[in-house]
């Protein structure tokens, strides 16, 4: 199989105009369809990567000065061939990161998406003007490029996340610098091409953009060096403790988005069919590798069977396997690890009595490939407040929406949430203040599967960022606050009096 599978991940990169990489380094780029490696490349040195850095610095001081609606024009041009290039992509998104076809289609056009977003936005990167108490001034704010951006990414969205950052910081007069998962480099060599094409499409200058390879020691140069204005980095609440306190004590900015531990309350009033179809795709979905995966669905008590019934009988018949085969809903997961964490997890809540439902099993063939898993738990214990980047779900029952609340708030993840209620009270509540405290707080529908309009985030150890739609541009400028004097008179403020 792997033969094919390097043949297909050949013809997606010559299509989108990049080399295939084979360097003969210890950078491994496998397969999680069967496990294989495809390409063996050499990772970005120290130099490599400093280097990279001050290109992008370099590229800063002619491309802040660029008008907006020109940057735009680059991030229209990556579009275009987002969109003429949508099925090399996906194709590379399915070989490297084991998502089903519909997944990965779905991915690429979130880039798409976001880059239209983007162009919009590049006539619309509004100031305000403020009332003065000075008579004959005028008060105002405006927004400035901030810098180079560093973006380190995350293997289960290869693509997307990459592009929310990117083509937002471009309209914004940034430049960046690129340190995709060391397990998904060949969509990121891809899609550096395609901008780099992009870029000299437009007459951008080259260094706009620059990719770099590799594991920690790559991610924590970006980190630390003074010249990367903003880090934006994605990945696991540990990734983030380390890199936040680094970027602070340069002053540099940080934006964080970290794990999730997401739920969904079934109230009494439920449509259980919708109710059941959000949690089935927002669990399983990705194999339950996403951040906004669905970890927890805590159901009301007069009607925990029914719903735990009916999860089950949609697990029984989800098809597992390779991802690119009609009709397959659950691909493998990334890596060994990964299924080793599952079955410790699995291990654990059936140590604090929890009840496996269905599921939870491997299947015998090459690659990671494991059936979602349904656990019945008596509470909240606290495997089940950690995050498991891997199919399980765990169901827990409530008495009363207060209760409800509280268990969903109970985890030190903010991110996803849900509720499923035809009770329109209930879902006022669940959105109020003291309701869900995640980023995202979602009604009739699962956890997972945002629109690009809105930003992107959540709170607590999830990190507190905001990518993607709505203000998130905010992130990626920096501010600065005028005054104008246009009379002949020097009154100061607060009427003091000098002179």
């Amino acid at each position: 199989m792997s033969a094919s599978l390097r043949t297909r991940a050949d013809r997606a990169l010559r299509a989108c105009g990049a080399a295939a990489p084979d360097a003969g380094g210890d950078l491994l780029a496998s397969t999680p369809i069967d496990g294989s490696v495809l390409y063996r490349l050499a990772p970005s040195d120290a130099g490599q990567v400093s280097n990279a850095i001050d290109d992008a610095h370099q590229a800063f001081s002619r491309w802040r000065t660029v008008p907006a609606p020109q940057r735009g024009t680059l991030v229209r041009r990556l579009g275009e061939l987002l969109t003429e290039h949508k099925a090399d992509l996906a194709e590379l998104v399915t070989v490297e990161a084991g998502k089903v076809t519909s997944e990965a289609l779905g991915e690429v056009q979130e880039m798409i998406d976001i880059c239209e977003f983007a162009v919009g936005l590049s006539r619309q990167l509004y100031g305000r003007t403020m009332a003065s108490e000075r008579p004959g001034h005028r008060l105002m704010e405006t927004w400035h490029p901030l810098g180079v951006v560093g973006v380190i990414s995350a293997f289960n969205f290869p693509v997307a996340v990459w592009s929310w950052n990117t083509a937002l910081a471009l309209v914004c007069g940034d430049t960046v610098v690129w340190k995709p998962s060391e397990l998904t480099p060949l969509t990121a060599i891809a899609c550096d091409a395609l901008l780099r094409r992009a870029a000299r499409d437009v007459g951008a200058p080259d260094g706009v953009h620059r990719l770099v390879l590799g594991a920690g020691p790559v991610g924590e140069q970006l980190v630390d060096d003074p010249r990367v204005a903003l880090v934006s980095a994605t990945g696991s609440v540990r990734m983030g403790r380390a890199v936040g306190p680094r970027v602070a004590s340069r002053f540099g900015r940080c934006l964080l988005e970290l794990g999730g531990n997401n739920a969904a309350v079934v109230a009494p009033s439920a449509d259980l069919d919708l109710a059941v179809r959000g949690i089935v795709f927002s669990a399983a979905g990705t194999a339950g590798q996403r951040c906004t995966s669905l970890r927890r669905v805590i159901v009301h008590t007069s009607i925990v069977d029914a719903v735990v019934g009916r999860i089950a009988d949609a697990y029984r018949q989800l098809r597992v396997g390779d991802p690119g085969d009609d009709g397959v809903l659950v691909g493998p997961l990334i890596r060994e690890q990964s299924w080793t964490a599952m079955t410790s997890a699995l291990d654990r809540a059936a140590a604090d009595g929890g009840t496996l439902v269905c599921g939870g099993e491997r299947l015998p063939r090459e690659g990671v490939y494991v059936t979602p898993a349904l656990v019945r738990m008596p509470a909240q214990t606290e495997v089940v407040r950690e995050e498991t980047f891997a199919p399980i779900l765990y169901v827990l029952g409530y008495d009363s929406l207060d209760e409800a609340i509280a268990l969903h708030n109970d985890v030190p993840q903010g991110l996803s949430s849900s509720i499923f209620t035809l009770d329109q009270r209930e879902a006022e509540r669940f959105l109020a203040a003291d309701g869900s405290d995640c980023g995202i707080a979602n009604v009739n529908i699962g956890t997972s599967g945002a629109e690009i309009g809105g930003a992107f985030g959540g709170e607590k150890e999830t990190g507190g960022g905001r990518e993607s739609g709505s203000d998130a541009w905010k992130s990626y400028m920096r501010r600065a606050t005028n005054t104008v004097n246009y009379s002949t008179q020097l009154p100061l403020a607060q009427g003091v009096r000098f002179g």
